[in-house]
């Protein structure tokens, strides 16, 4: 188990200098979430309180989006470059390869929620930033993160995997994103916990059967 952590953690420094180095996975994710919340706020500008009910929904879907593109970005940049061929050529285990993918994932996917909650504080007049709201942001985003991983390896070998993805990673994570929504909803809301509360072990399930999944089905689908 030390082992696979290392290797890992390894991956996962190797994706951050390149992102580093390049700036084109996370740059890309965060001027979408910017400029997707931005438009958002414009064209979605009526009423004060007609608009706030939906600022839950617009930042899910921000995330969602933003996640995607870099997932997207991330894959086919290991594809071109031959990185991944590489990856599956060295030794250790497999598992190890989707755990460090999936988590340099994750901290561009958190780093760009991060970012955005204020910007949408700020445009939205919502008090988004709370204990409540980050933790479900940073559960929401290791969830989509072990999803997007898992998806994103099947869709690499297909030729049409930028329209591949989306189309079969959007149906899998809506259960992780509406009960997201409900329970940033309940937070901002200052709801009990109690009214929302099953909706958080949705999200919770939802990362142990995704991030499972994909330690166990990740060797299976890159040598099928």
């Amino acid at each position: 188990m030390r082992r696979i952590l290392s290797i890992a953690l390894a991956i996962l420094r190797k994706d951050l200098l390149v992102e580093v180095r390049t700036r084109e996975s996370f740059t890309a994710m965060l001027v979408f979430a910017v400029m997707a919340v931005v438009m958002f706020n414009f064209a979605l500008r009526l009423r004060v309180d007609t608009l706030k009910p939906l600022v839950p929904g617009i930042l899910w879907v921000t995330l969602v989006f933003a996640g995607t593109l870099g997932l997207s970005r991330s894959m086919l940049s290991e594809q071109l470059n031959g990185g991944f061929d590489a990856l599956m050529l060295a030794p250790g285990d497999r598992m190890a390869v989707f755990i460090g993918k999936a988590l340099a994932n994750l901290v561009f996917t958190l780093a760009v929620g991060l970012f955005v909650l204020p910007v949408m504080a700020i445009l939205f007049d919502e008090g988004l930033i709370q204990p409540g709201v980050l933790l479900t942001v940073a559960l929401g985003a290791i969830g989509y993160s072990g999803a997007g991983t898992l998806i994103a390896t099947m869709a690499a070998s297909t030729r049409a995997r930028e329209v591949f993805l989306p189309i079969l990673l959007f149906p899998l994570v809506l259960p992780l994103v509406v009960a997201a929504v409900i329970v940033t909803a309940g937070y901002v809301d200052r709801a009990p916990f109690e009214e929302f509360g099953s909706w958080m072990g949705v999200i919770i399930a939802f990362i142990l059967i995704f991030w499972t999944a994909g330690t166990l089905l990740f060797e299976p689908l890159v040598e099928g």
